[in-house]
């Protein structure tokens, strides 16, 4: 065994670990953006839920319950529930007179039809909104209020306030009254309740909510002549429900939203000629009030009420009568109106956009899983067939170069690993200006062992790529190995990594790396990432003949083709996929020999496995877009650029980077559509995956028992690698840099005998 030593002082370590603590200060920030990122997405699309109303409400609690503590008078009274002076009144519509109502909208089909025959007709009505209808479709709601007609609130998402928190009604009130201002800068203190019919209806549980509403300067509109469209009886009996008896006022309710409305925009023009000739006259429910009383319309409006929120006695009285129960929206619930309307109208854009985003994803998913299946399936018996030869047995010895930074928990167990090779070799550990003892523990090692097939060679803490190029330089045959300081090496590893080479053509090999520290959580969702993720791929990859990357832990080089494309680079912290790329770049091939196999160990720790993917993902960035010109590369050594970029941008960067909206769209369909649909679509991927993995498990001859640990993989360590990649992604278009880094080993990887 030889040592030699690099000239010059070796950096301090002081001055290592403030650049470290620096670089990681600096990533900070980043993470906090890429997890805001998340929650932005996130929020939009429960706004976008919460907005159509599928969650909560829509159905009544409670049916059935007494009116005992209901005055006779209200429930006896007319359809308009005022609280003027803190006392209940009702105030019927005045005789020969229709107060035309319509609920559940606005809606983009039928209300625009509602208001054009209305406009015909000269007519006037009021309607009473859904505020996440309003903020959805907020420009219909301008032309209602600027055509003349009356708008009051039906609650935020539809739900029956009698049997809901005083928070919970607060807030239907105040977020409509806000999608209202935001619409078309007013408010209203016209209220109706959904369900709601007579004021005979009313009971225990309602009227505590119309007593709080009409404190607050809110009156409460019924009905006494429903048309029931909502039953689509046919146009004729519309017609006649919605007619009141004997020449009476009525407030007659229709609907302009709520399900299909066909028949009510054929009843409404007919009913309109129909009660115009029986000499009616048609009113908003301000108007009406204005005309039973005989008062101002803007104090029979409850105008000066000032409410709970403060909403509704906010602001002027509107001009026109027919409108009296307007109140213009000004300072901030102006704004907040508008800040609401601008969120609600992003969630319309972004969420369709997601859903075809989550389609391309899912098609790009589920047609990865389908190549690496047929790929892998036809490189196993291409490989593995009886005839297959990469040509002449190679038996001259090679070298096989381990750098090591701090490595005195494994770098032993990699020496006795070597110490079993079945082929030839030389072996140079680089000591990348260790500190804790790591050269002398190698030099322990070999001569323990008998190995004088060993050379330490110590330099100037220099980085990884430095330390493999010490090596190359330094090493005595053609071929050299490259491995990590924490890798243990099968008997025969080295032997079969290096048979490929009698092909003339190949100039880099890649190995079979798994993980030897697979018996915890973490280990075994790593487990089922190598053998599935990266060995699947490289299969695929293989048989298409542009290979992304050789693993650090294991692979193998021509020395010369090393040397030709500049050595290992220290452009990019992904130094393998660099030099890859570059070998096909340079017209050699790269090969994956699945025989060749490497024990790891892989972080042990979720902060360390950030760290680790967190360099690996921003370093593959780094390569891809160092080599980008590749694409435009002739000839052979084009390869790569025309098949191999295409796919590793697609697979490793685009497709994952959007990956987590299946989760999350999965969540919004839990929730807010379908929840066993949504839970059977999740299963029948994870079924896809599990197939495929074991599949992968079954090639690699590894354990199925190990596959249990999926799900859970599925619900928690596939979203880790999700963050991971976009903060990579953050911080490649924020221009970050990192450095290289080094990881906490434990040494609990020992030799290949006992792994299992």
């Amino acid at each position: 065994m030889t040592t030699t030593s690099s000239r010059g002082r070796r950096r301090a370590p002081s001055r290592i670990g403030r650049a470290a603590g620096k670089a990681a200060a600096l990533q900070k920030p980043r993470v906090i953006l890429a997890l805001l990122l998340l929650l932005a997405l996130t929020s939009v699309m429960l706004l976008d839920g919460y907005l159509r109303a599928e969650v909560g409400g829509d159905q009544r609690v409670r049916t059935g319950a007494s009116s005992s503590d209901v005055p006779d008078e209200i429930l006896d009274g007319g359809p308009i529930l005022t609280f003027r002076g803190g006392q209940a009144t009702t105030v019927s519509v005045p005789d020969k007179t229709i107060a035309l109502t319509f609920d559940d909208g606005p809606n983009p089909t039928w209300t625009p039809q509602v208001l054009k025959i209305l406009e015909e007709y000269d007519v006037p009505g009021t309607f009473f909104v859904v505020g996440s209808m309003v903020s959805r479709y907020p420009g219909i709601v301008k032309d209602m209020v600027e055509q003349g007609n009356e708008v009051g609130i039906h609650t935020f998402t539809h739900v029956d306030l009698s049997y809901q928190s005083q928070a919970r009604v607060t807030r239907e009130m105040t977020q409509t009254q806000l999608a209202l201002a935001g619409a078309a800068g007013i408010t209203t203190t016209l209220f109706r309740a959904p369900y709601s019919s007579e004021t005979d209806a009313i009971d225990n549980y309602s009227w505590p909510v119309y007593k709080e509403l009409g404190e607050d300067g809110y009156t409460s509109v019924f009905v006494d002549t429903d048309s029931d469209d909502w039953k689509r009886p046919g146009v004729s009996k519309i017609i006649k429900w919605a007619t009141p008896e004997d020449g009476e006022g009525a407030s007659v309710l229709f609907h302009d939203a709520g399900g299909e409305r066909s028949q009510t925009i054929a009843a409404l023009p007919k009913y309109i000629e129909k009660m115009k000739a029986a000499g009616y006259t048609f009113t908003t429910i301000s108007g009406a009030m204005a005309e039973q009383n005989g008062t101002d319309a803007g104090a029979g409006a409850g105008a000066g009420s000032t409410g709970g929120n403060g909403i509704p006695g906010a602001g002027l009285a509107a001009a026109s009568p027919l409108q009296a129960a307007h109140r213009q929206a000004t300072g901030v619930t102006l704004y907040e109106g508008k800040a609401l309307i601008a969120a609600v109208t992003l969630a319309e854009w972004t969420v369709p956009a997601l859903s075809v985003g989550l389609m391309v994803v899912g098609v790009a998913v589920m047609g990865r899983f389908g190549m690496m299946l047929v790929l892998a399936r036809r490189h196993h018996r291409r490989r593995n067939r009886r005839r297959f030869s990469w040509g002449p047995t190679v038996t001259r010895p090679v070298s096989v170069i381990v750098p090591a930074y701090n490595e005195k928990e494994c770098i032993a167990n990699t020496l006795e690993s070597l110490a079993k090779s079945t082929h030839p070799i030389e072996i140079l550990v680089v000591d990348d200006g260790s500190t804790d003892g790591t050269s002398q523990i190698a030099r322990d090692a070999a001569d323990r062992l008998g190995m004088t097939n060993v050379r330490v060679l110590r330099q100037e803490n220099a980085g990884k790529p430095a330390a493999l190029n010490h090596g190359v330089r330094s090493a005595r045959h053609d071929i050299v190995v490259m491995m990590d300081g924490d890798t243990v090496f099968e008997p025969d590893a080295v032997h079969q990594l290096v048979q490929p080479f009698a092909d003339p053509k190949v100039g880099a090999v890649a190995g079979n790396a798994k993980v030897g520290n697979r018996d915890t959580v973490i280990g075994a969702w790593q487990h089922i990432e190598y053998v599935m993720g990266f060995n699947l791929d490289r299969r695929m990859y293989d048989l298409l003949r542009c290979m992304p990357t050789i693993p650090g832990a294991i692979g193998a080089f021509r020395r010369d083709a090393v040397l030709e494309v500049g050595g290992m680079s220290e452009d990019t912290l992904a130094e393998d996929t660099d030099i890859t790329i570059a070998m096909h770049r340079a017209g050699w091939q790269v090969v994956y020999q699945e025989h060749a196999k490497a024990w790891t160990e892989a972080p042990g720790s979720l902060k360390q496995l950030w760290s680790q993917r967190y360099r690996w993902s921003y370093g593959t960035m780094q390569a891809l877009w160092k080599h980008r010109k590749s694409l435009t590369d002739k000839g052979p050594s084009g390869r790569f650029g025309r098949v191999g970029m295409p796919l590793v941008v697609l697979f490793q960067i685009v497709t994952p980077v959007f990956a987590p909206l299946i989760d999350v769209f999965t969540l919004y369909s839990m929730i807010f559509i379908d929840f066993r649909a949504a839970l059977l679509a999740w299963l029948a991927v994870l079924c896809v995956q599990l197939v495929c993995a074991a599949y992968a498990f079954r090639l690699d001859r590894e354990k199925y028992r190990y596959l249990l640990m999926m799900p859970l993989q599925q619900l928690a360590y596939r979203q880790m690698m999700y963050l991971v990649l976009i903060h990579s992604c953050v911080t490649a278009l924020t221009g970050g840099r990192l450095r290289w880094q080094k990881l906490k080993r434990t040494g609990e990887v020992g030799t290949p005998a006992g792994v299992s």
